[in-house]
């Protein structure tokens, strides 16, 4: 039996452990495909921050994204619209890191 090296555990808890249904992922609709994917409101955790306003009415709500690679596609340039449970998104910032992404997405909202 062949023994499977670091990265290769690695990327099979993805789905196992990381993005777990049961854990901490949980299921939404990214640019029309269900995928499991934790996803973090950091407006909750910087709420000042993100609350500011840039104009009468608007405001920044920003998220961040955690995902698998291989459910997603290709990392997404920063500018691209990503759409999330119906709702659009311009990308901030991507990562990878061991075929997993960590996508910024902000969105003017209004008040």
């Amino acid at each position: 039996m062949e023994s499977l090296t670091f990265k290769e555990i690695i990327h099979q808890d993805i789905k196992r452990v990381f993005l777990n249904l049961d854990e901490f992922g949980e299921t939404h609709n990214v640019n029309g495909k269900e995928m499991a994917v934790i996803f973090d409101d950091i407006e909750n955790v910087e709420r000042e921050k993100k609350m500011k306003s840039n104009m009468d009415g608007l405001y920044v709500r920003q998220y961040f994204l955690f995902v698998s690679a291989d459910d997603f596609g290709p990392l997404p340039a920063q500018g691209k619209l990503v759409t999330v449970n119906g709702k659009r998104y311009a990308v901030i910032d991507a990562t990878e890191e061991s075929g997993m992404y960590g996508i910024t997405l902000e969105a003017n909202r209004s008040k």
